[in-house]
């Protein structure tokens, strides 16, 4: 017996290090952040100026904060931790909810995580609400009602599909004059140029589209750019309707991802996570223009190189059928109640008809039949001497 006690006290230690370590490499899965702009409130405020931090969630806590931001109810299975999660993520008035949101993943940044945090506390988009992501095994939905009342967009269209080189090239001016930089394309062979961009660091970044990292990198940036682009007009034509749905942007970004697993760190650099915090924070701008302030940014920082981004959040929509609709569809199938309706006021309408015409005429005979009295010439309005 005191055998087995030692052993035990021994093998003790061991399975709390395992506990810290199993911890640990839970915690490191991903972060997210909450970004809310300049002038609203929908996230929940904080006195500190540093970027806040909230408790750790989980996948499905972030899909029931998406909904919640859409103005929709969160799923019923919600738990009470989950809840106390949300409230100190999101504004406790129920009905100050923007109804749009940018659900962006980015993965690649296992070791660029306090990069991305400093770039987009400096960059003066608003507020921010940071915390720790746990990746379950199973996909977590964020749960929508009927098309009619939320409208997806996607994100993930690849430029290269719909576009051949001389249009990414012509992308990619555009691009150079967006940032304020240059792009020196080469008349002989399209997609063969430089990319010259000042970053708010001050220091310059030149990308050389003959290089595979370099393009495939920019390429996916320009990709992102374009989507969004598209999706906000497809807002402006839905908003000059009179009910207008919520929206829900959602997508990944896999430049980064690509560069680590396909030229290790020779192809990432810092000055290119620099460009996309600035290409992402001058999207949130543009869009907080466009939807004048109404939208909420959520950016997933994929830590795990092994998970296949937008693998594990996935949008569930809910029809819910009008009750107009099975109205109609239950009165146009019962042809025989349809005939007996008809067959009730048709029978009413010939009824009134009939008693009305039997008063008139009746009218008619006593009156040119009443006898001439005082009070009959009275009631006739005529004049007596």
């Amino acid at each position: 017996m005191d055998s087995l006690r030692f052993s035990i006290l021994l093998l003790l230690p061991l399975l709390i290090l395992c506990l810290q370590i199993k911890a640990n490499e839970e915690e490191s899965n991903g972060s997210i952040l909450f970004i809310d702009g300049p002038d609203n409130h929908f996230l929940r405020t904080h006195s500190s100026h540093a970027l806040p931090k909230t408790s750790s969630m989980s996948l499905s806590d972030v899909g029931a904060a998406i909904s919640v931001l859409l103005g929709f109810n969160p799923p019923a299975s919600l738990s009470a931790d989950s809840s106390s999660k949300l409230n100190e993520v999101l504004s406790p008035n129920p009905f100050n909810r923007p109804r749009a949101v940018l659900m962006l993943e980015v993965g690649g940044t296992q070791e660029d995580q306090q990069l991305v945090m400093d770039h987009v506390s400096n960059a003066q988009v608003g507020s921010a609400i940071r915390s720790k992501v746990l990746f379950e095994s199973t996909k977590a939905e964020i749960h929508l009602p009927g098309k009619d009342e939320v409208s997806v967009i996607s994100l993930d269209e690849y430029l290269g599909l719909e576009c051949d080189a001389v249009c990414i090239d012509k992308e990619l001016q555009n691009l150079a004059s967006w940032f304020g930089g240059s792009y020196v394309s080469d008349a002989q062979y399209p997609l063969n140029g430089e990319l010259t961009v000042t970053l708010a660091s001050g220091t310059s970044l030149n990308l050389h589209m003959s290089k595979e990292t370099d393009r495939e990198f920019i390429v996916t940036v320009v990709s992102l750019i374009r989507n969004i682009r598209r999706a906000t007009e497809m807002h402006v034509d839905s908003s000059r309707s009179i009910n207008s749905p919520a929206e829900l942007m959602i997508g990944s970004f896999s430049g980064l991802k690509a560069l680590r697993e396909k030229h290790g760190l020779d192809g990432f650099s810092e000055q290119k996570m620099e460009l996309l915090v600035t290409t992402l924070t001058k999207l949130f701008h543009s869009l907080q223009e466009a939807y004048k302030g109404q939208i909420v940014g959520v950016l997933l920082l994929n830590e795990k190189p092994d998970v296949e981004l937008g693998s594990k959040l996935n949008v569930k929509i809910t029809s819910q059928p009008s009750i107009r609709l099975l109205g109609e569809v239950n009165n146009s199938t019962d042809i025989t109640k349809i005939a007996e309706v008809l067959l009730v006021r048709r029978t009413l309408a010939w009824i009134t008809g009939i008693i009305l015409l039997l008063s008139t005429l009746m009218g008619i005979y006593f009156l040119l039949n009443m006898p001439l009295t005082r009070d009959t010439l009275l009631y006739s309005n005529v004049k007596l001497d």
